[in-house]
């Protein structure tokens, strides 16, 4: 059998680009208490909340943030619910868009250790549009003794380590994230 003849491009055509994901992320994705994995004022409750901003320092204000995290004890939840809040059980998951100056929370808890001597970390991605795919990364919580062993961490360049960790302040959990340039956020391949 004679393979078939491998097709030929027409030089005049130019490549387009790729489909890019969103805008609709504002208008449709997000739900009533999304953002709330825990009730505001629950023992342990905090706020995590920060600000997106492109490579040119301007906030993101169409953007969509999804956070996975264990309970406070270091379990990874595999309870349903994340989609229709009862108010009682932790689901590990939650949903929040940006507003208008980019900013987002979250109302958490401090996620426990995985493992023993772990770093405790949250997963974020990240939806906006313009990207051709959602991004990645991981929030750790500061001056916890284990990121200095972790092994994400560890391999980083140090002025690139401090944008995977929160900063601690009077409202909670600072965790600001930038798309590009000297301050960008790590990124990471998810497989």
């Amino acid at each position: 059998m004679t393979p078939a003849p491998e097709p030929t491009l027409n030089p005049t055509l130019k490549p387009t680009p790729g489909q890019t994901v969103g805008p609709f992320f504002g208008f449709a994705l997000p739900y009533e208490q999304g953002p709330e994995l825990v009730t505001a004022g629950v023992a342990g409750a905090i706020r995590l909340y920060g600000t997106i901003r492109d490579g040119a320092g301007t906030p993101i204000p169409d953007a969509l943030l999804e956070i996975w995290q264990p309970d406070a004890d270091g379990n990874i939840i595999e309870r349903p619910g994340s989609l229709q809040r009862d108010g009682w059980t932790f689901t590990g998951f939650g949903r929040a868009a940006t507003a208008r100056d980019g900013s987002y929370n979250f109302t958490t808890i401090e996620p426990g250790p995985t493992a023993a001597g772990a770093a405790p970390f949250i997963a974020l991605t990240f939806f906006a549009r313009g990207l051709l795919d959602c991004l990645f990364t991981r929030i750790y919580l500061p001056d916890h003794p284990a990121l200095q062993n972790d092994p994400l961490l560890t391999a980083l360049p140090p002025d690139r380590r401090q944008s995977m960790i929160a900063i601690r302040d009077d409202h909670g959990l600072r965790f600001d994230v930038c798309l590009q340039g000297e301050a960008e956020t790590v990124w990471l391949a998810f497989a």
